[in-house]
């Protein structure tokens, strides 16, 4: 593929709403651009877990113009911007260097292929599945009509810009033919017939399934590749739940375990020297896992209700590990910045590889020297 010569911030944060869409994000989120410009050239990125000063400087130094975390800079509006606190350091620091902050938070746990699948996957938990499925309501049908000779083009090009996933399948869609009747007006310069003329022809009925994050991107291609002067579709709102999406995972495993080996298991694959463990009144074997990185406490309900022996999340509680004894599920907290972590390096391969796949030439780094910052004594 041809290099592309200039690729700008907004085309990169186009590229993340693509993968890790940013309506996936909780209400409370602040996520997205929390500083920079959208035109700015983007040659170099660092990928980081926190935006602190540190992590803000190493990218300065580093020539970055752009720094991705996973924790927004800005959760809340700002009363005034001041250098005596870290929030104003960062932001001066970052506007007087040309360096753009961009959050991905609960999108990215949300997302399929996100941080939860990541998670899932450092932990060798089998085929995992969303915990907790977005609301309904983020699946729209499009049922455009088509002539038989443009059918296959147009639908490939909407499977292109983001249409047509159900699940685990993609270039997804239904056919059915029929006859198509128009009168083209005065000023009109149709396709098919004459002006004044009522016309008969031969379409197909194509339907399938738009996420609404990518809705703008596929009528974009809609209205680029279809050969009609106006094109007749319909956009049908959904109550359908995603399966593809959602907090947490939840994974059945091939082979049981106990918690202490699935303890052994996340302090291996987590790097982290110890973990909390919270056993049920009743000792049984782990054969039914769930997963959320970062706080996922407000998942133990859900992951009982769903049958899963055990939780492995980041800052439980006091009552909430009495609320899993007493709904007799285990809870494995391994700490939130062990569950999150491996956030950074993972996110740099994916969007080096993605980035490629677009002919753009950014290089990905992620930030030196990230630690949690609970020992254990």
């Amino acid at each position: 593929m041809a290099k592309t010569s200039c690729v700008r911030l907004q085309d990169l944060i186009g590229l993340l709403n693509r993968h890790y869409p940013q309506n996936l994000a909780e209400e409370w989120d602040n996520v997205g651009l929390q500083v920079g410009d959208l035109k700015q050239e983007i040659t170099k990125s660092m990928i980081a877990l926190e935006p602190t000063l540190d992590t803000v400087n190493q990218a300065i130094d580093q020539h970055c113009q752009l720094l991705i975390t996973h924790h927004p800079l800005l959760f809340k509006p700002l009363k005034k911007i001041s250098k005596n606190d870290e929030t104003g350091q960062i932001l001066f620091a970052a506007i007087q260097n040309n360096l753009a902050i961009v959050s991905i938070h609960t999108n990215l746990d949300h997302a399929a292929d996100g941080l939860n699948d990541w998670l899932a996957q450092a932990l060798k938990l089998p085929s995992p599945s969303p915990l907790l499925p977005p609301h309904p309501g983020d699946l729209i049908k499009l049922v455009v009509f088509v002539p038989l000779d443009h059918c296959e083009a147009v639908a490939q090009a909407l499977f292109k810009a983001g249409a047509g996933h159900v699940g685990d399948y993609d270039h997804c869609s239904f056919r059915s033919s029929g006859t198509g009747t128009f009168r083209p007006g005065e000023n009109t310069r149709p396709y098919i017939g004459q002006t004044g003329q009522d016309e008969q022809v031969d379409e197909i009925r194509l339907e399938t399934i738009v996420p609404r994050s990518r809705l703008s991107s596929v009528l974009q291609r809609l209205h680029k590749v279809h050969p009609y002067e106006e094109i007749a579709y319909d956009l049908l709102p959904l109550e359908n739940r995603r399966t593809d999406v959602g907090l947490g995972r939840i994974s059945s495993l091939s082979q049981p375990t106990t918690l202490e080996q699935l303890a052994q298991r996340c302090k291996e694959a987590l790097g982290t020297a110890a973990v909390r463990a919270v056993a049920p009144s009743e000792a049984k074997e782990i054969s039914k896992v769930a997963v959320c990185g970062g706080s996922g406490a407000s998942l133990i309900h859900e992951a009982a209700r769903q049958g899963a022996d055990v939780l492995i999340t980041g800052d439980v509680k006091y009552h909430e590990a009495m609320t899993a004894r007493s709904l007799g599920i285990a809870v494995i907290d391994a700490g939130h910045f062990a569950t999150e972590h491996l956030m950074a390096a993972t996110l740099a391969t994916r969007l080096y590889n993605h980035s490629q796949q677009s002919g753009w030439e950014i290089e990905f780094l992620t930030a030196p020297g990230e630690i949690d910052p609970f020992r254990f004594l």
